[in-house]
């Protein structure tokens, strides 16, 4: 066959419910009306999650973004913030907004995650706060980092957009710091079209949370914080009700199609894949390889563009590092992270969703060895 008969290969496809099942779904919308502002659907989204994450309390936003800015804000973060330059935009543009400075700590080589071991030196007396990522489902080092936190008072907020569902021996990824934030964007694991959640280690935030993304009223004529419009949709809450149900066997499905690129890549040289490490349940939400030009003998933007060629779209993801955006020129000091530079020019993130066929596998992995 030739290859332009081929059909594309996004890098994610969005995972769906049964059309009729999402449909009786939001079918009762149509007679209460209640379309937003913390309905029924909202309200079972909220303890479903709780049930299935094993938390006590969680909080529903618009998106992720906004649930990390809430995190901050309820938080009372003031001063500088450390966190990682190799995330997505939106973790360094909520310390920005909320009128807070990041300091970009360096990451680990083998997990792309924060290392915890050069936070330390970047505390002063202005810090008040952590925000590490989990990158592609990759843990950071989390109890090195609370304990850090813990000798210098400081808050640890940790975007989690990239694992929902994980756990560490047990222990959910909600359960560790003061907050956690995960993303329910249509592209990850488990959606809600669009969507955040956010779980503080006190549940007495969760309050402030519903008075913040409601304008900050507590009640319809008594405002007594500034707060703004973040409130998930009911309609957004159906589809992750729907979506929960399959969330396992999604995760499941996904885990076959990792399982067969680490068949086909694993121990090539110049390709390094990160290890899964014990005790750790994944979600299998990115596959990302990072080529080593001089070993591989080809760059990861070639690599790239061959697969494009392909019909197949693979993610420079994540690059440009978030401390080299324009935006930010100007505005405070940038700390040199040499490790996330290299791995930034490194990265390519594979296709990888439930339905993706081990025969498509094979084109992917055939087309990046040359074959």
């Amino acid at each position: 066959m030739k290859q332009e008969n081929h059909p594309q290969i996004p890098v994610i496809r969005s995972s769906m419910p049964p059309y009729d099942e999402y449909i009786d779904e939001i079918r009762d919308i149509w007679e209460t009306r209640w379309l937003t502002n913390s309905g029924e659907k909202h309200r079972r989204l909220e303890a479903t999650m709780c049930d299935y994450l094993g938390i006590s309390d969680v909080s529903l936003f618009v998106n992720g973004h906004q649930a990390l800015e809430a995190a901050l804000d309820v938080l009372d973060i003031k001063g500088e913030v450390i966190t990682t330059p190799f995330t997505f935009a939106s973790t360094t543009q909520a310390i920005v907004h909320r009128g807070l400075t990041p300091v970009f700590c360096d990451i680990c080589a083998d997990s792309y995650t924060i290392d915890a071991s050069k936070i330390e030196a970047l505390i002063t007396e202005k810090t008040s706060a952590i925000l590490p990522v989990h990158v592609f489902g990759n843990l950071c080092d989390w109890r090195v980092i609370d304990s850090i936190a813990e000798k210098y008072n400081l808050k640890v907020i940790y975007d989690a957009a990239h694992s929902f569902g994980m756990t560490d021996n047990g222990v959910c990824v909600g359960n560790i710091g003061h907050a956690t934030m995960f993303s329910l964007h249509a592209t990850k694991v488990f959606h809600a079209i669009e969507g955040g959640a956010l779980v503080f280690s006190d549940s007495a935030n969760h309050k402030k949370c519903a008075q913040w993304r409601n304008f900050g009223m507590n009640t319809p004529e008594e405002i007594n914080m500034v707060g703004t419009n973040a409130k998930m949709s009911e309609f957004s809450a159906a589809m992750g009700l729907c979506n929960l149900r399959y969330v396992d066997a999604e995760i499941t499905k996904r885990k076959a199609v990792s399982e067969k690129y680490r068949e086909r890549l694993s121990g090539k040289s110049g390709i390094f894949l990160c290890d899964e490490k014990p005790g750790i349940r994944y979600n299998y939400g990115y596959f990302p390889i990072r080529i080593t030009p001089d070993v591989f003998g080809r760059t990861r933007n070639d690599v790239a563009e061959a697969l494009l060629k392909g019909k197949i779209t693979a993610r420079k993801y994540f690059y440009p590092l978030t401390s080299t955006f324009r935006a930010y020129e100007g505005l405070f000091h940038i700390q040199e992270t040499p490790v996330a530079e290299i791995v930034a020019a490194q990265i390519l993130t594979l296709p990888l969703y439930a339905d993706l066929e081990f025969e498509d596998v094979n084109r992917i992995c055939d087309i990046i060895l040359g074959k």
